[in-house]
């Protein structure tokens, strides 16, 4: 059980409660604080005072007053004209974590919510109840408006959601699960949909999947290592210290333990001086891509205990003031940096793959097929990488370098973090699949040599691909090989031996 009190709330956590199932429940403690910033609210619309969002319209209309009778009505509009996402709905998992974050956001006590808004956040995600979310149709700020009123209407029995594997109205999945649909009061529509959880829910599946990618990278690389007979003297423990990045130097650490013991590893000047750049530099340019990561973790869980709507209410409604902490430019530029720092794995990996498959670099067989002319073996696998690794190239600009003015201009810097976050997780589905390829190759280069020569721990990843990629010893459609080694490295139960063995 997760305990959210909107101050503490982990990616470990998180973590178990995505792709664990694990139950939450919300602190008493935030609760009664909750409790008291709802009461702020209620005087607030009594006595008519003029807070943003409250008693007034939103945007360009906050200078409009709203009677106190209209304040229902003013929330349920708000949800029904802000919910114009469109194309394609985010993963489950996302809409999940934006449920959970949403929560843990209110659950600070800034936002003047009911503890029962609160309470069937909590039910929907105890009960797998997954808003149906549009992934386009926000700036990253005013908050991910348009994600999260699709999240709000199905508190309110509308809209659709993912149910035990049916795709349904949310109406009928509340009723089966005994949670009743809400009829929004004062702020509470703008409360939930104020906020980066949208961009942050989607950044936090990004980072978790990056990070488990990036390991997956060094033990395919060291597989690979062994395939081109690698120097292993540009792993030592000195050269890293000498330049100082913790990462760099975690980065060699583990390289060396996989190939610890290997019969195909090579020293410098037995075969040649020194390897091409995509060998011998794999701890400084992984190690970087570590370096991002750690920097995007960083953020992330900062974000995840935010208090991101606005208005926020301080010293029991004393003190509500009009802020900017839905902007997204903290996650903005985090999912920016991922983007290049995830990119710059398949980067370097499809120049390693170019090197297992290309006979003037090596002396393997050449497109290391069992008959080169008549079978053109992994020839065309390369093509793929190398256009997967183009595409990335467009994925990766920055998204956060973007801005157009919305809410005629009130609203005229936006953050488009969103985006970035969109196009991280497209970054990262592309690595996989490049990684999965180099993977390929690399088992068939490293079988050519003799597997009975890897190392011990090269030889458990070499025989774990083996259960779902055979040997080439024809060709044959090769996508379906991509396709499993792709799912393969996508189970998060999969770790290669490398958390294992090597994380420490």
């Amino acid at each position: 059980m997760v305990t959210l009190n909107g101050e503490s709330l982990t990616l470990a956590e998180l973590k178990s409660v995505l792709y664990d199932n694990e139950l939450v429940t919300a602190s008493i403690k935030s609760m009664q604080k909750v409790g008291e910033s709802r009461k702020a609210v209620e005087r607030i619309v009594e006595n008519g005072e003029i807070v943003y969002g409250i008693t007034t319209g939103f945007g360009k209309f906050s200078d409009v007053l709203i009677d106190k009778k209209d304040v229902e009505e003013l929330q349920l509009n708000l949800i029904h004209s802000h919910a114009c996402g469109v194309g394609e709905p985010f993963p489950e998992v996302v809409s999940r974590a934006m449920i959970v974050l949403r929560a843990n956001a209110l659950l600070k006590g800034f936002s003047g919510v009911r503890p029962l808004i609160i309470e069937n956040l909590i039910h929907l995600v105890n009960a797998n109840i997954h808003p149906v979310i549009p992934q386009q149709g926000s700036l990253g700020a005013s908050g991910d408006l348009a994600p999260l009123s699709h999240l709000a209407l199905v508190l309110m029995g509308e809209g659709e959601v993912f149910y035990k594997g049916e795709r349904i109205p949310s109406l009928q999945a509340l009723l089966k699960e005994d949670i009743f649909p809400v009829t929004l009061t004062a702020k509470e529509g703008l409360a939930l949909i104020n906020g980066t959880q949208a961009m942050t829910a989607m950044g936090v599946v990004n980072y978790l999947e990056a990070e488990q990618l990036a390991y997956q990278s060094e033990a395919i690389a060291s597989v690979t290592l062994e395939a081109l007979q690698g120097i292993i003297d540009a792993f030592d423990e000195d050269v890293h210290l000498a330049r100082g990045y913790k990462e760099q130097v975690d980065v060699a650490k583990r390289i060396r333990k996989y190939v610890k013991d290997s019969k195909l590893i090579s020293r410098q000047g037995e075969l040649r001086v020194q390897d091409a750049y995509s060998l011998r530099c794999i701890p400084q340019v992984h190690g970087a891509t570590w370096q991002a990561l750690n920097y995007v973790k960083e953020k992330l869980e900062i974000e995840m205990n935010a208090a991101t709507d606005n208005p926020l209410i301080f010293e029991d409604g004393n003190k509500v003031i009009s802020g900017g902490n839905f902007h997204g430019q903290p996650i903005a530029i985090a999912m920016d940096f991922l983007k290049i720092a995830v990119a710059e794995l398949a980067n370097i990996s499809e120049r390693r793959i170019e090197r297992l498959v290309n006979p003037q670099l090596n002396d393997l067989p050449p497109f290391l097929s069992p008959e080169p002319g008549l079978q053109s073996g992994a020839m065309i696998m390369q093509y793929c990488a190398a256009a997967l690794v183009s595409e990335n190239k467009t994925l990766a600009h920055p998204a956060s370098v973007d801005s157009i003015p919305s809410s005629a201009n009130q609203e005229d810097h936006v953050s488009m973090g969103t985006i970035g976050a969109r196009h991280a997780y497209q970054i990262i589905q592309n690595v996989r699949q490049v990684i999965s390829i180099e993977a390929i190759c690399a088992m068939q280069a490293v079988e050519i040599r003799g597997k009975e020569k890897m190392a011990p721990l090269t030889r458990q990843i070499f025989e774990k691909g083996r259960t779902v990629v055979p040997f080439i010893e024809k060709d044959r459609v090769f996508s379906k090989d991509i396709e499993a080694m792709k799912d393969l490295l996508q189970q998060s139960s999969v770790d290669l031996a490398i958390q294992t063995h090597t994380k420490s």
